[in-house]
């Protein structure tokens, strides 16, 4: 995960040739610039008058008008029992308040020395005076005023910096440290840290520009340097991209010296590779051009460095490519040097060979491979696939399940039309950009990530109930490539609950994949339903929490990107799996995203609709916190009414609002994140009042945050894939297309010739145990991913693209030459047609399509029941009556009843397993039809029965049963059917369509169902 940098750590590090001084600011949200040095103005100096006046006041002042006014209140000798048995007067009370006034004073006093030897010595974060809070953030900010206008500014910044900035890097999280102190002394802090940066900058030149005077800089010659990973010694874990960032003057050139030492022996026995962490005790060769640090002739002059150590560099600089003469320029290991980090000295002996805990620096490459990545060694590309779609696994995820849900009410919907008359059981095939689309989420979608995320953050609810402990403040979580959940705070929380455990700092919950695999379903409400998706570093996927940010976040960039970001936003939090529900409202922009979602996306036109909606739900939110006693809505997430309140509402602003609107807005959510409203906000570059935190998307697809440390690569959902989504759910919508008079909408989009003559080459039979007629069994080993392969392709006569069968039989990733070897083994295994074609081929879009020759049962069942409804069955009864059985006949079971656990995973994406039951269902009910036609009771019942064995849960065909067995006239029988039915519905009870026509058919059917209670 990515670790904060600060501009004072880039500024130390910049390139040594001086820079020109702009003439303007560097922008607060772009990339960090070397910062130039700050001239004090007249007002630091004021501050600085008032600041020594204020302490002189209370730290020398204070003692002396006590002195001189009350004079000492403590009694002179030891007390005795005629003193306890004194009248209390007013002179007693006036000692006892003096003495009150002479403990603050000397708590106060107390402050102010821990506040000015932290500042002056730069040891880091101040201790705390026990219960000094304020007292001790007001000796803080008149230390600061004070010293910052003096030359001991340097040293002052890591002592009075409550977000981890220091010379050597930050230290502290990303987001969790982007909420700076508010009022003056965040200024304070500021100006300290740009101060220090520029005294840094400068003294990192002048080192450099002495170097190349007398020619012995070793940049200029390309020594080698060594660097010694330090411990932990009361901060997190070293990180490369720390390293290169102190010694190279930019993080991102970690990558470098990876490159360095990957693979190469390290003291402990082990090796730094893709998927491990630095430790402690590791030697890491650097670039010629490394700066920084105590810099220490190797291995006779190193006075400051242990003989072992001397002897583990010199080791490991004979190891690498440099062993064999290449890689380096310079001398051998007499030449080279040791940067020590400045204030650490390195332990003598090596530090134990435990890995260290995840950093957001150096997140640990997944195992196997991500489904937004191509797999390892797979350099196709993504057969025009979108690329935006593939890297956003968690919203691929959330955009396929809702459009599976969409189109399965869309069946449920349509079911509920006269048989035969209604749309068809298949939802519109897409096509063009849609298509795309389509495959792009069955490629990217990662339903196991957003699985175990839900179950985790539920998880952790439930536990934290448990304990009677109120859920934490979460800024971010990071999932790392190999499923690991971290969870960033706003502030320590204690110790987590068990499975989860501590981070690299007290702000870090971490949960490992293999723990979040154990957790049980919990019935507890989505603790943090706002988290969302912005994109990635590295492999470690940041999901921010926007309900609970203090104030507004920014977005500047162009129009365009700025929308690409928007919409990706929206769409994901409209979808995602790990919410239960919220409130998204879309200003200015997003109108035909609500088909997405329209219980949680709402569009207004503009800034005064927002304002008065807004302002409304702050007062409420606010009122019902209070009535609740509550202090926040997480406090609330945890309470007896978790499942009905406190759910997130998320407004995304996509245009700049004016001046005047800004400060409206700044206002609005100023108390927006104990409320669990959160306000993304676009800009057009200019500071926005109220904004938290700031972010800049850039034409790249970079999203930059300088002052919280991130740059990802953005999660984006450009405006064509945003249409094509769209039209994708509003194809699957139950009232899209339909005129309720059937027609070719209700046309499958494949049929059979179910003539005599239609005889296939190849028969699979998929409803019920998996059967294959006309082929060969294939080899043993291979004959598993073989038929899944074939299902695949048989119930998507349409064609497969070949990244979504790779994915769907290898979720984890799969290279090319193995999915081609697939692809030739079956199409081996399938063979030719007489005429020569080949059974599996591919079409003019790239997609794999079977032969009409190769059909399955589910094919032949569609057009059965199709021929019998529309074809020729519609004007032949005799005709109708014969298709019907036949169709009746080939159900055998469910859906590929025998397959193996673990394999047809993708089968959870598909509706099939509604689309099966409602086609039986039908094709029941107009076979039950048909023989009631001619008074044929007992017929009706033994198809219906039939139908029911496949679609237990199709309150249709029991309605039917119910008119066919009292069209029996046996009444016993009625009833015993009805107890049948009393008895499946359980505690919820009958249906209220069920129970009224009981009631037609079997008016005492109620007092049996007493009687049997």
């Amino acid at each position: 995960m990515p670790r904060r940098r600060t501009t004072s750590s880039a500024s130390s590090t910049a390139p040594s040739a001086p820079s020109a001084p702009s003439s303007s600011p560097t922008p607060r949200n772009r990339t960090p610039q070397p910062v130039r040095v700050r001239r004090r103005s007249f007002g630091d100096f004021v501050k600085a008058f008032f600041a020594f006046v204020a302490l002189a006041g209370l730290v020398a002042g204070v003692p002396l008008a006590l002195a001189l006014t009350v004079g000492w209140p403590l009694p002179g000798g030891a007390p005795s029992l005629d003193w306890l048995q004194r009248e209390i007067t007013v002179e007693t009370f006036l000692h006892i308040l003096t003495v009150i006034v002479w403990l603050a004073w000397a708590q106060f006093t107390a402050c102010v020395l821990v506040e000015v030897k932290a500042a002056l010595s730069g040891a880091g974060v101040p201790g705390r005076v026990p219960g000094s809070g304020p007292s001790q953030l007001l000796a803080r900010q008149l230390v600061a005023a004070l010293l910052l206008v003096g030359a001991t500014a340097a040293s002052l910044t890591p002592g009075l910096s409550q977000l981890g900035q220091s010379l050597e890097g930050n230290q502290r999280p990303a987001v969790a440290a982007a909420q700076q102190t508010p009022g003056l002394f965040a200024q304070q802090q500021e100006q300290a840290a740009a101060t220090a940066g520029a005294l840094a900058e400068q003294a990192g030149q002048a080192e450099q520009a002495a170097a190349r005077a007398d020619g012995g800089g070793s940049a200029a010659h390309g020594d080698t340097k060594y660097y010694r990973i330090q411990p932990p010694e009361g901060r997190h874990h070293d990180s490369l991209w720390e390293v290169a960032e102190r010694h190279l003057g930019d993080g991102r050139r970690y990558k470098e010296i990876f490159e360095l030492n990957k693979d190469r022996v390290q003291p402990d026995g082990s090796r730094l590779s893709e998927a491990s962490l630095i430790r402690p005790g590791w030697i890491m060769e650097m670039p010629g051009d490394a700066r920084g640090g105590e810099l220490v002739e190797m291995p006779d002059e190193a006075p400051n460095v242990s003989e072992q150590v001397q002897q583990q560099i010199s080791d490991y600089a004979r190891s690498g490519d440099h062993a064999q003469g290449g890689g380096h320029t310079g001398g051998g290991s007499g030449d080279a040097r040791v940067s020590l980090p400045e204030q650490r000295p390195a332990p003598a002996t090596p530090a134990p060979a435990t890995p260290a805990p995840a950093t957001p620096a150096t997140p640990a490459p997944s195992a196997g491979q991500d489904h937004a990545t191509p797999a390892a060694g797979e350099a196709e590309a993504s057969f025009g696939l979108p690329e935006a779609l593939l890297a956003a696994p968690l919203l691929a995820a959330g955009l396929l399940g809702a459009l599976g849900r969409r189109r399965r009410q869309a069946l449920w919907q349509s079911a509920l039309g006269a048989v035969g008359g209604r749309r068809g059981m298949e939802p519109p095939t897409p096509t063009g950009d849609a298509q795309d689309v389509q495959d792009a989420l069955l490629v990217g979608a990662d339903p196991d990530g957003v699985r175990l995320l839900d179950r985790s953050l539920r998880g952790l609810a439930a536990s934290l109930a448990a304990e009677s402990r109120a859920l934490p403040v979460v800024y971010a979580a990071w999932m790392s490539g190999n499923g690991d959940l971290h969870l960033q705070l706003a502030q320590p929380a204690g110790k987590p609950p068990a499975p989860w455990q501590l981070g690299q700092d007290q702000t870090f919950w971490m949960l490992t994949r293999a723990e979040a695999e154990r957790y049980e379903e919990a019935e507890t409400a989505a603790p943090y339903p706002g988290l969302v998706s912005l994109g990635t570093m590295d492999d470690s996927r940041l999901l921010l929490n926007l309900e609970a940010v203090p104030g507004i976040v920014s977005l500047s960039g162009t129009e365009a990107d700025r929308a690409a970001v928007f919409a990706s936003v929206a769409a994901e939090l409209a979808t995602n799996g790990w919410s239960d529900r919220m409130t998204i409202t879309l200003v200015g922009f997003g109108d035909d995203l609500t088909p997405l979602a329209p219980n949680r996306i709402r569009h207004l036109d503009g800034f005064e609709d927002l304002f008065e909606t807004m302002s409304a739900e702050t007062r409420q939110r606010r009122g019902a916190l209070g009535a609740a006693g509550h202090d926040s809505v997480l406090t609330g997430r945890t309470g007896p009414a978790q499942h009905t309140r406190w759910a997130p509402h998320l407004v995304l602003l996509a245009a700049q609002p004016s001046d005047e609107e800004a400060l409206r807005l700044a206002e609005l959510a100023a108390d927006a994140g104990r409320l669990g409203i959160g306000y993304l906000v676009g800009t057009g570059g200019t500071d926005l009042p109220g904004a938290a935190w700031e972010m800049e998307i850039t034409g790249q697809g970079r999203l930059l945050a300088p002052l919280l440390g991130l740059e990802l690569d953005a999660q984006l959902l450009p405006v064509a894939q945003q249409r094509a989504v769209v039209e994708l759910f509003s194809d699957a919508d139950p009232e899209h297309g339909s005129d309720g008079s059937g027609g070719s909408g209700n046309r499958p989009p494949f049929l059979v010739d179910v003539s005599e003559q239609g005889r296939p080459a190849v028969y699979a039979r998929l409803v019920g145990t998996y059967e294959i007629i006309g082929l060969d069994a294939p080899d043993g080993d291979r004959s598993a991913q073989l038929h899944e392969a074939l299902a695949l392709l048989l119930l998507h006569r349409e064609g497969v693209h070949p990244r979504v069968l790779s994915s769907a039989l290898w979720p984890r990733g799969v290279t090319e030459d193995v999915r081609d070897a697939l692809l030739d083994r079956l199409r081996t295994w399938l063979g030719t047609d007489p005429d020569g074609g080949a059974r599996l081929r591919t079409d003019a879009t790239g997609r794999l399509t079977l032969a009409r020759s190769v059909v399955s049962d589910l094919d032949v069942l569609r057009s059965l029941y199709y021929e019998a409804t529309q074809g020729r069955g519609a004007g032949s009864r005799q005709v109708r009556g014969r298709l019907l059985t036949d169709a009746l006949v080939l159900v055998r079971g469910p859906l590929l009843a025998d397959r193996p656990e673990g394999r047809y995973r993708w089968l959870t994406h598909e509706i099939i397993d509604a689309q099966l039951p409602l086609l039986v269902a039908d094709t029941g009910l107009a076979l039950c039809e048909f023989h009631l036609e001619r008074d044929r009771a007992e017929k009706a019942i033994e198809a219906l029965n039939a139908a029911l064995r496949t679609a237990p849960a199709d309150e249709r065909l029991w309605h039917e049963l119910l008119r066919a067995t009292h069209a029996t006239d046996d009444t016993d029988r009625l009833r015993a059917l009805a107890a049948d039915l009393i008895g499946r519905s359980g505690a919820r009870g009958l249906p209220p369509r069920t129970e009224a026509l009981l009631d037609e058919l079997l008016p005492t059917w109620r007092d049996g169902a007493a009687a049997a209670g």
